[in-house]
């Protein structure tokens, strides 16, 4: 959906509201905003600096951090969050280093999902228009990773974009469209290479 700029112009609710809802919203407005990123992006570095020295502290800052954590999920630091409140991780998840979300678009993870390292999850789409992006137009859309999912180092993950539960994608892709259940994907952009299923 393209941007209508009176429309938008004339909606009272907050840019938070705006973003949450999923409208479009102006990132580089509304002080709650900026507030919110730098608070989480300060919980971030707390947490890497605790982890080594005080793990279980490091853990329990991770669990207020996020919107919800499941039981037995472990990560390993540094990480990087727009919004903590946002993200949801499922039982048994494991989030390797380097790990980056964008935008404030809600993020699902279930469980047991392997999450290799410098993974990045991106929820926010900017407008095309390059004077209207100069404002700071965007939108977010969801990103849901189903159970058992395992993304290799340096995935990308494009906003509205789901992954069916028990798939792969390998190293390095950028997945910019839906990935179904039980395939490995791969590439730029990522395409099925081959099914999990048994034959016959």
């Amino acid at each position: 959906m393209e941007l209508d700029l009176a429309t938008a112009l004339a909606d009272a609710r907050t840019e938070y509201d705006k973003m949450v809802a999923g409208d479009w919203y102006r990132y580089r407005s509304g002080p709650e905003l900026a507030e919110l990123t730098t608070s989480t992006q300060r919980t971030c570095r707390r947490i890497t600096a605790l982890y080594d020295d005080d793990r279980p502290a490091a853990g329990a800052l991770f669990r207020e951090l996020l919107g919800t954590v499941g039981e037995g999920v472990d990560f390993r630091p540094p990480f990087y969050l727009d919004y903590g409140h946002r993200l949801h991780l499922g039982d048994r998840t494991f989030v390797n280093a380097e790990f980056l979300t964008l935008g404030g678009g809600e993020i699902r993870i279930g469980a047991d999902v392997l999450i290799g390292p410098s993974v990045r999850l991106y929820t926010p789409t900017h407008v095309l228009d390059p004077e209207l992006r100069q404002q700071g137009w965007e939108r977010v859309s969801p990103i849901t990773i189903e159970d058992g999912v395992w993304l290799g180092g340096s995935v990308v993950v494009c906003p509205g974009v789901t992954i069916g539960a028990r798939s792969v994608v390998g190293a390095g892709s950028v997945v910019t469209k839906d990935v179904p259940p039980d395939v490995v994907v791969a590439g730029n952009p990522a395409r099925v290479v081959r099914s999990l299923l048994p034959e016959g």
